[in-house]
């Protein structure tokens, strides 16, 4: 496993950043209250709809194996989805085709990543994430082959359909056109994810380095190579643009706004934190793990909580930020609830790591716990 630093400058500049409030105003009460009620009330309930539709049509895919992947997307990366939907929250209005787009983009992310992973070609990965460009690229056709490189092809339709539900659902946001050439360039990132895929651990590192100063031949702030990489890997920025394309008559100032809220860092705290409550799991497996590239756990846990506290920051610098910090509050919350970071080994670091986030997502960690519980014992 590599053991590197990011640079200390950014490190130091990042901690300097205030995060979140400690406490939470009247205002932040309020506008928490207004996110919930309308989350219980629309967003969860329509995500899981959608979800279990897709289900549906996942059990039909003829080929076993694209089956079985797109069935455990579904099961284990549910809680991916469920979280986009939460991005309905922004938004003046409710949107039920933005639901919908968020639902089914969120789908096709969590379900190339395993099928890109059973066969970890890069060729074959890129191939497989047209469709993710496909599904948010109106001034172009579809591709009709995203299996070409891929040894089985049978999906029963299953990926086009998901395709053209984020297609049809773009089209009826307002203000697409100002947000699309962001989505595209996202999409066309995210063919980072097959990287991570490779089973050669010198390789792989290589192979994201590379890919890291092509795209970014100027560097990000002061991230190092592997938080780049991380951070591109994040599909946070494209929910919150999809999610402004909702309102009428969007600027480039608004679309600058809401992209300076989540990119990098945003993106980058999503992933660190997914790499924490899969730490131990992923040192089991043998798989890539975002954190074994700092040269200690207490460094790897320190930029947690920095990447964090200035997510925390730069949302509520965004549109409506506070309904930008519940998403963030919400974010770290889903996370830091999951039953792996109360593992006695996680549990004192996720504790600080929800004091760095605010008092937002302290509030919501018990919450969460329990709707997972709840959750766990309906399924």
């Amino acid at each position: 496993m590599p053991q590197e630093t990011s640079r200390t400058k950014g490190q130091s500049a990042v901690r300097q950043t205030p995060g979140a409030p400690q406490q939470l105003s009247v205002g932040q009460v309020a506008t928490l209250g207004a996110s919930v009620w309308r989350e219980l009330t629309f967003g969860l309930p329509l995500a899981v709809w959608n979800l279990r539709r897709w289900h549906r049509i996942a059990e039909q895919i003829p080929d076993p194996t694209l089956r079985a992947d797109a069935l455990d997307a579904l099961r284990t990366k549910r809680g991916f989805a469920v979280g986009a939907g939460l991005f309905t929250i922004l938004p003046r209005r409710r949107s039920s085709a933005l639901l919908e787009i968020l639902v089914a983009l969120e789908t096709i992310i969590d379900y190339l990543d395993n099928v890109s992973e059973r066969h970890p070609d890069v060729a074959n990965g890129k191939q497989l994430h047209q469709a993710l460009v496909d599904a948010v690229d109106l001034s172009r056709e579809p591709h009709r082959d995203y299996y070409r490189l891929h040894p089985a092809s049978d999906d029963g339709g299953y990926l086009h359909r998901l395709v053209a539900t984020c297609r049809a659902g773009c089209s009826q946001l307002p203000s697409y056109p100002a947000v699309m050439p962001l989505l595209v360039r996202e999409a066309r990132r995210k063919e980072v994810l097959t990287l991570n895929h490779d089973t050669d651990p010198e390789r792989r590192d290589a192979a994201l380095r590379a890919w890291a100063a092509a795209e970014f031949p100027d560097g990000v702030d002061d991230l190092a190579w592997w938080e780049i990489t991380g951070a591109a890997s994040s599909s946070l920025l494209s929910h919150a643009l999809l999610a402004l394309a909702v309102d009428r008559n969007v600027d480039q100032r608004a679309v600058d706004a809401v992209t300076g809220a989540f990119w990098p860092w945003t993106d980058l705290a999503t992933t660190l934190l997914d790499s924490f409550i899969d730490w131990h799991a992923d040192a089991a497996s043998g798989a890539h793990a975002y954190l074994d590239h700092y040269n200690d756990p207490a460094r790897a846990i320190a930029r947690i909580r920095a990447s964090v506290a200035h997510a925390s920051s730069r949302a509520l610098q965004a549109p409506r930020g506070r309904r930008h910090a519940v998403i963030v509050g919400a974010m770290a919350a889903l996370f830091l609830s999951a039953p792996a970071a109360a593992a006695p080994s996680l549990a004192p670091a996720a504790r600080a790591i929800a004091t760095d986030a605010g008092a937002l997502a302290r509030l919501l960690v018990p919450v969460l716990g329990v709707w997972r519980m709840l959750a766990h014992q309906r399924s």
